[in-house]
């Protein structure tokens, strides 16, 4: 059984900082590129960082960029979205999801499988 899970979500201040982790399981996780993307209320989903398979490239939405890093453990299938300086605006609901055209992409139809979801909140 396929399976994305992620934690690491909470109540944060602005300019604080969150870990997201993403655990996956139930397939071949070095084949799959995997993303973070984000919703709030009201808004569309937006993609927010993603690490290609075997983590060759990586991408930023420019709203994060400099803020936030993707990195990948590929030990223990597992890709975490360190995420600093947060501002009330990165409030939303973060999911993982990975895909298996292993190239880095922003595309969520082109995603796979998709976890359930971690609420990110940041207070003013």
């Amino acid at each position: 059984e396929v399976q994305l899970v992620e934690s690491g979500g909470g109540l944060v201040h602005a300019g604080g900082s969150l870990r997201l982790s993403c655990a996956a399981s139930g397939f071949t996780f070095d084949d799959y590129a995997i993303a973070w993307f984000r919703q709030a209320p009201g808004k569309e989903r937006e993609g927010v960082s993603c690490i290609s398979a075997r983590s060759i490239t990586t991408d930023y939405a420019d709203s994060v960029k400099g803020r936030f890093t993707i990195s990948s453990d590929n030990a223990k299938n597992t890709v975490y979205l360190q995420m600093n300086s947060l501002k009330p605006e990165d409030t939303a609901v973060y999911y993982c999801a990975a895909s298996r055209t292993w190239y880095c992409n922003f595309v969520f139809y082109e995603y796979d499988y998709w976890g359930q979801g971690t609420q990110v909140a940041v207070s003013s």
